[in-house]
């Protein structure tokens, strides 16, 4: 993604905010020993060098026979059967001239043995097999071709996803040392806010970002500790930061940070530590702050629902996943063809709720929802993902678009 700073006069650019964070990331948490079937989610803690090679031998890549391919004549023949091994079983003899052995899936290799036939492609006859033309090494897993011995297999910083837990299991790991949970702080500001399920006066609304907020964060892998809602009150709202400062790792807070609002929130921050800067350059989601309270690092979002959205997915997910240890924190957009033309230029980056969708030719085009409120969370539940548009950027139809993915963001 371009990392160009638009003429955007007190904005502060996207990607200058993101890099501010990042440098401002505490150290992660300390490491902790978990078994393997907890560690779904965590953040290394240290490399992992492999224990052991994989595959531990020479094995079958599918059932079939196996031979050796010096035996087999150019256009394929018959070998002399000798007998069969079975996934778990070794063979106890050496192979020898002439011969095959049945062999099934993962089953370690006879010593002699260097290539196997796929069963479908053979015949039995009798007491001998044909095989067809072959070349050394066919359809064989050999030892330490994934991984060997001693070499690097996970480094630290990685965040465990089903495959690493797949991985380390096959290496035979039990325990992995990763970092304790980020505890994150989660407050409320607005008098306005009720919980669903309550009834409603006028000028109250239902509190969707704590729950839109919350379920990113779980993504995330943090731990979530709900304060509720501040009240619109400046010793309220210390009491609430202090004691959540004291209890986590990190604050988040929704709303309070709007030209406009009242400014118990801003205050209560200013009395507590710091606010080092507010106002990005995006669209939805310029209300956005960053500073610390009682030594804690806090980030302000803004109450629209669309844009606290769009600013935890784009800017807040890095630095938390920084702050959790995690060394690749940037998600990857993808340049597709736009299926819209996007004529208004903007002095902010814009982030546009869109779906992809197949086109004729077979490709994906990114489409737009038609409502793009910072307000309205409906189109993001239309969408797939969200398309980038630049500074000052038109889009033409089949022009190219960056595209980020909410498969990515959300995890």
């Amino acid at each position: 993604m371009s990392g160009r700073v638009c003429d955007s006069g007190k904005l502060i650019p996207v990607d200058q905010a993101i890099r501010h964070l990042l440098e401002q990331a505490p150290p992660p948490p300390a490491a902790q020993m978990v078994l393997l079937d907890k560690a779904l989610g965590r953040v290394l803690a240290v490399d992992i060098h492999a224990p052991r090679s994989l595959p531990g031998w020479d094995n079958s890549a599918m059932d079939g026979f196996a031979f050796r391919a010096a035996d087999l004549p150019a256009a394929g023949g018959c070998l002399n059967l000798a007998g069969r091994i079975a996934a778990g079983q070794q063979a106890s003899t050496a192979l020898q001239a002439g011969q095959a052995v049945r062999i099934f899936t993962g089953a370690p290799l006879p010593p002699g043995a260097d290539t196997v036939a796929p069963q479908e492609l053979c015949r039995v006859e009798g007491e001998q097999v044909w095989l067809p033309a072959a070349s050394l090494g066919d359809h064989v897993r050999k030892a330490g071709e994934e991984v060997r011995e001693g070499h690097l297999l996970l480094q630290a910083g990685k965040r465990l996803r089903a495959q690493e837990l797949g991985l380390l299991a096959a290496s035979g790991v039990a325990w992995v040392e990763v970092h304790r949970p980020l505890r994150i702080g989660l407050l409320s500001s607005g008098d306005e806010l009720r919980e669903p399920g309550q009834p409603l006066a006028p000028g109250q609304i239902y509190n969707s970002n704590r729950y839109c907020l919350t379920a990113l964060l779980h993504g995330w892998g943090v731990e979530v500790h709900d304060y509720g809602v501040m009240a619109d009150e400046l010793a309220a709202s210390k009491h609430a930061l202090n004691l959540a400062a004291a209890e986590c790792d990190l604050l988040l807070t929704s709303g309070g940070v709007s030209v406009g609002e009242e400014d118990h929130l801003k205050q209560a921050i200013q009395d507590l530590g710091s606010v080092d800067f507010w106002r990005l350059a995006i669209q939805p989601g310029k209300p956005l702050a960053f500073g610390e309270v009682a030594g804690r690092p806090w980030i302000g979002m803004p109450g629209n629902p669309a844009s606290a959205l769009i600013t935890a997915l784009v800017v807040v997910r890095p630095f938390l996943l920084r702050a959790q240890g995690v060394r690749d924190v940037l998600p990857r957009p993808v340049a597709l063809p736009a299926g819209f033309d996007w004529l208004q230029r903007n002095k902010r980056r814009q982030y546009l709720r869109a779906r992809l969708l197949p086109e004729a030719n077979g490709q994906s085009s990114v489409q737009l929802h038609p409502q793009q409120s910072s307000a309205m969370l409906s189109a993001a539940c239309w969408a797939d993902g969200l398309a980038v548009v630049e500074c000052e950027q038109q889009l033409h139809k089949h022009d190219s678009v960056q595209f980020l993915s909410f498969a990515e963001l959300m995890q």
